[in-house]
């Protein structure tokens, strides 16, 4: 019989509590989601040197700490390394402006010169000529005029293209240069307006642990990186002066410029360097050469050296590695493929610092960082003894 007292049964367990969604969350999240997208894109002239600037604070606020312990103010160092990156950089632009200038004037040379020599009688691409010009004659033959071809003169060069981007990658090299000055120059007080926004104590020590982690990684990493690709360098010009490459010093700097890409920068690199080989010696084989040793040196690198300096350290997902690359390759060109590593490093830490977004941060890591959820059971409730 039902129990009539108006007491609750001790056996009965009272239901969870559900949780509504509002119908409206998932559209207003996609159209969100595309509208950031598209403003990266619409402001990526401006967010290009904000993100370099502050990537670049994370990075020195170690060693603008540990000037700080031997007397040396935050100015003082932000003017130190803001004048020494800013001197790198003038000096690296100055040695390399004319060869590379001479190299990118030359590649509709080289390109022309290749595509003779493919084409041309013995060429790899001679049988696609003849099957071209037996179909050109077959047209005369049948009457009918093939279609005119038009060429299209443009007088605005590759090397006067780069010209021309040149002011403006030069201004957001100086606005990202000063941005840092100012960012390093505050010291910690960034992180410390952060700390008090925060409402409660485990949220301020969440805060300040995040930082410091981020902080940590990108150092390392970056660190760790640019050691590995200026070796990564030395080698592989060494490679190309042992197969006598025309400037192997050049290609050596390139290659170490372009591994800071992952997935796409051997890649290139490797090309440019088969192109340059078969151009200058008119040998297949030996391009083929070039090109195995380019690309093995990388895959060494990138499977044993790499994972086993910084691979315990960032523990990413190498699928998502792949697309962030894609995606920061898309939005923002070159310089995005630069910065994706470091802004997926960043935001790994967050998620995995920030309770609800600790799924993604899962999804961002690698195997090894998986852990499985506990099984969670439904207790029944204490019985009501009142």
């Amino acid at each position: 019989m039902p129990d009539l007292s108006g007491k609750k049964s001790e056996t009965e367990i009272p239901a969870p509590p559900t949780s509504s969604r509002h119908p409206l969350a998932v559209p207003v999240t996609g159209i969100f989601i595309l509208l950031l997208i598209q403003g990266l894109i619409f402001a990526s002239q401006f967010l290009i040197p904000v993100t370099t600037a502050i990537l670049g604070y994370f990075i020195l606020n170690a060693p603008r700490r540990a000037l700080e312990r031997i007397g040396i103010p935050a100015p003082v160092s932000a003017a130190l390394f803001t004048v020494s990156i800013g001197a790198a950089l003038f000096l690296g632009i100055l040695a390399l402006s004319e060869p590379v200038y001479e190299f990118v004037t030359d590649i509709p040379g080289l390109f022309e010169d290749l595509m003779t020599t493919l084409m041309g009688p013995g060429g790899l691409l001679e049988p696609l000529t003849q099957a071209a010009d037996a179909s050109g004659r077959v047209l005369e033959a049948t009457g009918e005029q093939p279609p005119m071809q038009v060429e299209v003169v443009d007088n605005v060069g590759l090397a006067t293209s780069v010209v021309s981007v040149a002011p403006g990658l030069l201004g957001q090299i100086v606005f990202a240069i000063s941005l840092l000055f100012f960012l390093v120059a505050s010291g910690d007080m960034f992180i410390q307006k952060a700390v008090k926004v925060s409402d409660r104590f485990q949220e301020k020590k969440n805060t300040v642990t995040m930082i410091r982690t981020i902080e940590a990684r990108l150092g390392n990493y970056l660190g760790a990186i640019t050691l590995i690709n200026a070796v990564l360098g030395l080698v592989i010009g060494a490679g190309m002066w042992w197969w006598d490459m025309p400037s192997p010093w050049l290609i050596g700097i390139m290659a170490a410029l372009l591994n800071f890409v992952p997935f796409v920068g051997a890649v290139v690199g490797a090309l440019i360097s088969a192109l340059i080989a078969y151009v200058s010696f008119l040998d297949p084989w030996m391009a083929l050469g070039v090109f195995g040793t380019y690309y093995a040196l990388t895959a060494l690198e990138g499977q044993f050296i790499t994972p086993a300096l910084v691979g315990q350290r960032l523990r990413l997902n190498v699928t998502m590695v792949f697309l962030s690359v894609a995606f920061f390759a898309w939005i923002w060109s070159v310089m995005g493929m630069v910065v994706a590593v470091p802004a997926l490093i960043v935001v790994k830490v967050i998620c995995d610092s920030v309770p609800k977004l600790r799924k993604v941060g899962l999804f961002l890591g690698d195997a090894e960082g998986f852990l499985p959820a506990r099984e969670h059971t439904i207790k029944p409730t204490a019985p009501d003894r009142s």
